[in-house]
C-alpha cells in the first residue's frame, strides 16, 4: 500500500520517511531485473502496442449455448432451447429470448457458434489457464505494455469484481482458479484489484488528518519538490522509478477513474442491472441465492466501470460476478429457465448498456469486449429442467476492437453439442485478444520478452472472418 502517514507531530513539512512506504500498485516485488526488463520494452512500446484494450466477462459456471445465441429451436423438444426463440436484427438469426436488447443489436457483435473449450471442467480456462501460462490473458498483456501506462499511470490490467461497486457483496470465488494469477510472470504483473477488502482502493489516496489536506495545492507542490530533489539526487537508485510511478497516480488523479459518481447518474440507471432482481424475488431453494443477488447488484456497475477505465487508458479489464452460469437444477443451482431469468436478464441489460455507451462515445474500434465461460452445456435437458456439463461446444461472443461484426462465425451440430465447421479453440480466442492488443510480429523481435509468452503468442490463429 502506498501510504502517506502524518509522523510530523504538527509541521506542516512531510518528513522523508513518511514517503519511502511504496508497494502495490501493480508494483509489488518488481525486483532490479524486472525494472530492467521494462526499460529494454520502452524504446518498443510505441510499435509494439495498439491503441485497444479489452474487456473479457468472464461467464462463470458455463453458460448455455442453447438459452444464450444457438436456441436450436427446429430439434426435438428435450433439446431446444427451454425460453424460446428472438428474432435479432441479422436476418435468419434467432438467439434465445431472455435476450431481447441483445437481439436488437446483434448487428453490433458477432457470435462464435463452433467455440470449443476442450474439457467439461469447472475452472476458469479461457482466462486463466494452461494455454496462458497460468496467468491471467490480462498479465500477459501487462508484461509487454508495464505494469502503469506511461503517461497517465492507469494500471494496464485490472480485475473487477462484485465488491469494486458493491461493498456488501461475497468476496469472488477462487475455488476453480485465481483471477488475480500472474504464474510465471511474477507478482508485478498481477491485475489491479479496487473494491471492500483488497485495500486497493486505499493504493489510489493519500491518507492523512482532515487538517492536513486543507491546501491540496500546497501538499501537491511539496510533492513535486520531493521527487525532484529525489530525481536529482538519485538517492534512492532504481527506486526511484517506482515512487515516480505511485507519485503519478496521486498527481494524475487516476483514481477517479475508478470513482461512478463521475458519470450522469441517467446513465448509471441506464447500466445498473440491481433492480432486476432483488434479493427477495430469488427463491431460497437455491444454495446459490447469495451469489444470484450479488451477480444482479453488481454487474452492470462493474461493465459501466470497466469501460471508464478503458476510456483512460486501461489496456486490460477482466470482469466476473461469481459463479452464476451453472444451471444443473441441483440444489445450488436452478434450472434453465429460472436461471437465465435470474442470471440472462442481468447480462442482457448491462452487455447491451455496454454496447450502446461505447457506440455513442465512438470507441467501438478501441474496446473490444469478449463473452464466454469455461465450457458449454449439454444437449439434452435433464429431468430436472437443467443441462449438465459440456467441453464439446460453448457460447462466444465478440464485440467492437476493430473486428468485423454483424455475423455468426461457425456452426453447430444439429443438435448443439459440436461444431459441424472448423472448431475455434481457446487458443485461437487468445490470439484474437493478442493480435487486437499488440502488434504480435513486433513482439516476437522485441528483446525482453520471455520465451514462454512468446509460445502463447506463436499459438492458435486469430478467428477466420472476425479480421
Amino acid at each position: 500500500m502506498l501510504t502517506f502517514s502524518d509522523h510530523s507531530l504538527g509541521s506542516s513539512r512531510l518528513q522523508r520517511r513518511d514517503f519511502l512506504r511504496i508497494g502495490g500498485l501493480g508494483l509489488g516485488g518488481m525486483a532490479l531485473g524486472d525494472l530492467m526488463a521494462l526499460k529494454s520494452l520502452a524504446a518498443s512500446k510505441k510499435s509494439l502496442l495498439k491503441d485497444k484494450s479489452v474487456i473479457f466477462l468472464f461467464m462463470h459456471g458455463g453458460p448455455s449455448q442453447f438459452e444464450t445465441f444457438d436456441p436450436k429451436m427446429d430439434a426435438p423438444s428435450e433439446i431446444r432451447s427451454v425460453t424460446g426463440e428472438i428474432k435479432t436484427s441479422l436476418p435468419g438469426v434467432t438467439f434465445g429470448s431472455t435476450f431481447q436488447r441483445l437481439a436488437k443489436l446483434a448487428d453490433k457483435f458477432s457470435i462464435v457458434r463452433s467455440f470449443v473449450t476442450g474439457d467439461a471442467i469447472h475452472d476458469i480456462k479461457t482466462i486463466v489457464g494452461k494455454d496462458t501460462l497460468k496467468a491471467n490473458l490480462g498479465s500477459l498483456y501487462s508484461r509487454m505494455a508495464g505494469p502503469l501506462r506511461q503517461g497517465s499511470a492507469m494500471p494496464t490490467n485490472v480485475a473487477l469484481f462484485p465488491q469494486a461497486v458493491a461493498p456488501a457483496a461475497r468476496p469472488v470465488i477462487k475455488t476453480f482458479g485465481d483471477f488475480t494469477s500472474s504464474g510465471e510472470l511474477g507478482s508485478t504483473y498481477q491485475p489491479f484489484v479496487p473494491g471492500a477488502g483488497s485495500g486497493a482502493q486505499a493504493d489510489m489516496t493519500l491518507s492523512m488528518p482532515q487538517s492536513r489536506l486543507d491546501d491540496r495545492r500546497a501538499l501537491l507542490t511539496s510533492l513535486d519538490q520531493w521527487k525532484r530533489t529525489m530525481d536529482a539526487s538519485h538517492a534512492l537508485g532504481g527506486m526511484s522509478e517506482f515512487q515516480s510511478l505511485a507519485f503519478d497516480v496521486l498527481r494524475r488523479g487516476v483514481s477517479d477513474a475508478f470513482d461512478l459518481s463521475r458519470e450522469d447518474p441517467r446513465l448509471i440507471a441506464r447500466y445498473d442491472t440491481a433492480p432486476l432482481l432483488p434479493k427477495d424475488r430469488i427463491s431460497t431453494e437455491w444454495n446459490n441465492r447469495d451469489h444470484y443477488a450479488d451477480n444482479a447488484a453488481s454487474l452492470g456497475k462493474l461493465l459501466l466501470l470497466a469501460r471508464r477505465l478503458c476510456e483512460r487508458g486501461c489496456g486490460f479489464v477482466t470482469v466476473t460476478t461469481s459463479f452464476v452460469w451453472d444451471m444443473h437444477a441441483d440444489n445450488n443451482n436452478a434450472p434453465c429457465r429460472t436461471g437465465m431469468d435470474y442470471v440472462g436478464r442481468p447480462f442482457d441489460h448491462a452487455v447491451s448498456a455496454l454496447i450502446e455507451d461505447i457506440e455513442s462515445r465512438g470507441l467501438r474500434d478501441k474496446i473490444m469486449l469478449v463473452c464466454c465461460g469455461e465450457m458449454g452445456r449439454s444437449p439434452k435437458i435433464n429431468v430436472k429442467g437443467g443441462r449438465d456439463h459440456w467441453g464439446g461446444l460453448a457460447p462466444l461472443m465478440i464485440y467492437g476492437g476493430g473486428l468485423k461484426m454483424g455475423q455468426v462465425i461457425g456452426q453447430s451440430s444439429r443438435n448443439g453439442g459440436e461444431p459441424a465447421s472448423q472448431p475455434v479453440t481457446i487458443p485461437d480466442l487468445i490470439s484474437t485478444i493478442m493480435h487486437t492488443l499488440v502488434d504480435v510480429g513486433e513482439a516476437r523481435v522485441t528483446d525482453g520478452l520471455p520465451q514462454g509468452l512468446l509460445n502463447v503468442l506463436s499459438r492458435g490463429e486469430p478467428i477466420r472472418g472476425l479480421v
